[in-house]
């Protein structure tokens, strides 16, 4: 966050409140997150009570997730980037305890496509969070379809390319046809976990001469760009 402009790393010095602009212009005030002075005490005590449940091994990490990210954004800790930081956390949370869907399919996306049902259950569920009256039900169930969704997509992209001949380079080109921005041969190995690295090898060097990839290096560590799929700006 030190290349935003804005105080990285540091809970948020104002309130931030949650609104958004009605179709006559008027705003309307959605959420109101923990007061700024309040913020530190909010997340020690919401990091302390998740890690307490992790650890008695009780609730299932699927729906611990999704009420620690729930508790983050009513928290919202942050000036700017509340949201983005939330849907990182899960990630990261997810990899933790073996769910590494998001390494292959963008669960950003799938919040992006649907994201008129993201705010309205977040809404929902965060309605008498302050008074821990807040029904996590609906944020969990979206939440969940999410990430049930991105396993859906991922088995149906595995289905496609693991059947016939060939499968192995069809694998490897959809692969590199799901970059947006250069990739490495590491990236493709993380994306292609059961080809070996010198069928991508064979694969890319094919693909280069038939002018479809650009090499922009030497050695294992050169990046390569996709040059039929127009690249997305950083």
């Amino acid at each position: 966050m030190k290349y935003a402009g804005v105080d990285g790393g540091k809970w948020k010095s104002a309130s931030n409140e949650i609104s958004e602009t009605l179709p006559d212009g008027t705003k309307h005030i959605r959420f109101t997150p923990v007061a700024p002075h309040l913020t530190d005490e909010a997340m020690r005590s919401v990091h302390a009570r998740f890690n307490e449940l992790e650890g008695a091994h009780e609730w299932d990490p699927l729906l611990l997730i999704p009420f620690y990210v729930l508790d983050f954004l009513c928290i919202h800790p942050f000036l700017d980037g509340n949201g983005r930081l939330a849907r990182l956390i899960a990630l990261l949370l997810l990899y933790q305890h073996g769910y590494e869907v998001g390494r292959y399919v963008s669960l950003e996306r799938i919040i992006e496509q649907t994201k008129q049902s993201y705010y309205d259950t977040l809404h929902t569920s965060s309605q008498g969070w302050h008074e821990s009256r807040h029904d996590v039900l609906p944020w969990t169930e979206y939440f969940l379809s999410t990430l049930l969704a991105a396993y859906d997509e991922f088995e149906n992209r595995f289905g496609k390319v693991s059947k016939g001949r060939g499968s192995k380079t069809d694998t490897v080109k959809n692969a590199i046809d799901r970059f947006v921005r250069d990739f490495s041969l590491t990236d493709i190995e993380k994306a292609c976990p059961l080809v070996s690295r010198d069928m991508i090898r064979r694969v890319l060097f094919d693909l280069k001469k038939e002018g479809l990839v650009i090499c922009l290096g030497r050695g294992p560590s050169a990046r390569w760009r996709n040059n039929v799929k127009p690249r997305k700006r950083v």
